[in-house]
């Protein structure tokens, strides 16, 4: 699979920087989009592939039809909607502004971009990478907002992959549990009382390369949280007595409002 052409969102820093670099050492060149160019540029400068920098607001329609354009010009095999933010915190107290930023990168980003670089997916028989998270199988507490827009990505991934079949273009959903980047600032004060395992960008971005290689339809983490999938579509309820115990907790109670203070 090496020698591809790789579109990835939010490259210029966390998982979307390490996928990059991940994709480089795999011998793909690469696209690499944001917001700001400066951390593109960063991200540009440990690769050693044929790579350009797009710096575009996805969630605009000038943005993603700057990045259209140059897919014109050079063809795409791979897209990965990368680009993504996390908010955190009582669902009573989510902003109205939350609500829309959140849906408007999480979910309408990735439905918009990928519809406007369908054609050249489709000429080169390529592949959509929907990076998800768990959450988007088990919904958590003070992560509503979150869990809701990867849900939805989720589901976009399943709709879209029966959709693309026919033409020979495969959809791959990657949900890794959570990561040691700039994100997680957002939720930081969760991590303890939760106790909740991170993963560092880089081994995210080396497993999810091992699904995309493969064209596998979804992956999860190669840890506890692929089991708590596991039972949650099965059993929801063992899910549910789990994390109720966790929303009913001083401790998570006082960090959850904290974060969002």
């Amino acid at each position: 699979m090496s020698g591809k052409t790789v579109l990835i969102t939010g490259a210029g820093s966390g998982i979307g920087a390490a996928l990059a670099i991940e994709a480089d050492h795999l011998g793909h060149s690469t696209i690499l989009v944001g917001r700001r160019f400066e951390a593109l540029q960063a991200t540009a400068t440990r690769l050693r592939q044929p790579h350009r920098i797009i710096a575009a607001d996805l969630t605009t329609p000038e943005g993603r039809a700057r990045i259209t354009d140059t897919v014109t010009g050079t063809g795409l095999d791979i897209l990965v909607n990368n680009a993504g933010m996390v908010v955190a915190g009582p669902a009573g107290e989510i902003t109205d502004d939350q609500i829309a930023a959140a849906l408007a990168l999480n979910v309408a980003a990735p439905l918009a971009l990928t519809r406007a670089l369908l054609p050249a997916l489709i000429r080169r028989k390529g592949q959509v990478v929907n990076m998800g998270s768990v959450f988007g199988d088990i919904g958590f507490p003070f992560f509503t907002l979150y869990s809701t827009t990867k849900f939805a990505l989720r589901g976009f991934s399943e709709a879209l992959r029966r959709e693309l079949a026919p033409q020979s273009v495969a959809v791959t959903y990657i949900a890794p549990r959570a990561a040691r980047t700039e994100a997680a600032q957002n939720f930081h004060k969760l991590i303890g009382p939760m106790a909740m395992a991170l993963d560092t960008p880089e081994a995210v971005a080396r497993h999810a390369w091992r699904a995309i290689t493969d064209r596998k339809r979804e992956q999860f983490p190669p840890t506890r949280e692929r089991l708590f999938v596991a039972v949650q579509r099965r059993w929801p309820g063992l899910i549910d007595k789990s994390l109720i115990r966790l929303a009913r907790d001083p401790a998570v109670i006082a960090a959850a409002k904290d974060t969002r203070s």
